[in-house]
C-alpha cells in the first residue's frame, strides 16, 4: 500500500512536486487521474475511478458543481472525499488509511518530504533551513495564483491586458527573487543541496511554460509572451538552475518531456 495516494487531473506539474520528492526520499506515492475533461466522469474518492455510464444515475446524490478549471461541471464526489478534502479540489492526497486528506500541492510535497526525511533532508537540516524553505514555498503561492488565473484565461480565451499585466508583474517579482537567491552562482535555493524549495520552483516554472502553447492567441490580442525569447538573458541564474533541475535523474522523468513539448511549441 502506498504511503500517499494522489488524485488529480493529469498531466499536472503541481502533482509532480510530490512524485519528484518521492524519488529523492524513497517514498511510495501512487497517482490516479486523467485529463480534466475525463475527471467529469470519475468518482472523486480515495478509491477514485472512472464511472460506468449506468452508475451515474444511481450516484446522482453525489453530484456537486465543479469550480476552478472545471467550472459548472457536475462532479461525483463522495461524502468521504469531502470530509477529507473540505475544499473539494484536486490535487487531493490521502494518507495510507484513506481518511486523512492533504490538499494544496506544496503541502502534499511537504508530506512526502516528512515521510522520507530519514532518507534525504529535502525539508532542510534544521529549523532555520526548514523555515527558509517555507519562505520560498509561501512566495511561490503568490506567483502560482496569478499564473493559474492567467493560464486558465488563456485556455478559455478570456485573457485580456489586465490579466496579462498581473501575470507579467507576478513573474517578474518571482523571477527576480529566485535570481537574487541564486547569487552568487549558488546551485540550490536553500543550503547546500536540493530541497523542496527547488522542486516547487521547477514545477511552477514548467507549468507557466504553458504560455508557449498560446503564443498565437496572445499575438492576435496585441500581447507579448511573458516568456519571450530574451527572458533567459534577463534571469540567467534562474534558468540555468531550472535546466540543471530538469536534467536531474529524479526530476527528469516528470518534467523534462513536459518542458520539451512546450518548448517545441515555442520554437514552432
Amino acid at each position: 500500500m502506498a504511503a500517499l495516494r494522489i488524485f488529480s487531473y493529469l498531466p499536472n506539474p503541481r502533482v509532480w512536486k510530490a512524485t519528484i520528492a518521492a524519488r529523492f526520499c524513497g517514498v511510495d506515492v501512487e497517482v490516479r487521474g486523467a485529463s480534466g475533461k475525463e475527471l467529469r466522469d470519475w468518482l472523486w474518492d480515495y478509491d477514485a475511478r472512472p464511472l460506468a455510464e449506468h452508475e451515474r444515475a444511481s450516484l446522482s446524490s453525489l453530484a456537486r458543481t465543479g469550480r476552478v478549471g472545471l467550472t459548472g461541471a457536475q462532479l461525483f464526489k463522495t461524502d468521504a472525499f469531502m470530509a477529507a478534502q473540505p475544499f473539494g479540489n484536486v490535487p487531493a492526497a490521502f494518507g495510507a488509511d484513506g481518511k486523512v486528506g492533504i490538499f494544496e500541492s506544496n503541502s502534499i510535497m511537504r508530506a512526502v518530504a516528512r515521510l522520507g526525511e530519514a532518507a534525504f533532508p529535502l525539508y532542510g537540516r534544521d529549523a532555520y533551513e526548514a523555515s527558509r524553505i517555507d519562505s520560498f514555498l509561501d512566495v511561490s503561492l503568490v506567483f502560482a495564483r496569478d499564473s493559474q488565473i492567467y493560464l486558465l484565461a488563456l485556455s478559455g480565451g478570456t485573457a485580456d491586458a489586465a490579466i496579462h499585466a498581473r501575470a507579467k508583474d507576478a513573474f517578474a517579482i518571482y523571477a527576480s527573487g529566485i535570481e537574487q537567491a541564486l547569487s552568487p552562482r549558488r546551485e540550490a535555493l536553500v543550503g547546500n543541496g536540493i530541497s523542496i524549495a527547488d522542486i516547487c520552483f521547477a514545477a511552477e516554472l514548467a507549468l507557466f511554460m504553458n504560455e508557449h502553447a498560446r503564443a498565437e492567441q496572445l499575438r492576435k490580442q496585441g500581447l507579448a509572451n511573458i516568456l519571450h525569447p530574451g527572458v533567459r538573458d534577463e534571469y540567467p541564474l534562474m534558468f540555468a538552475h531550472f535546466d540543471r533541475l530538469i536534467a536531474h535523474e529524479h526530476v527528469r522523468p516528470d518534467l523534462k518531456p513536459y518542458v520539451e513539448k512546450l518548448l517545441s511549441k515555442a520554437a514552432a
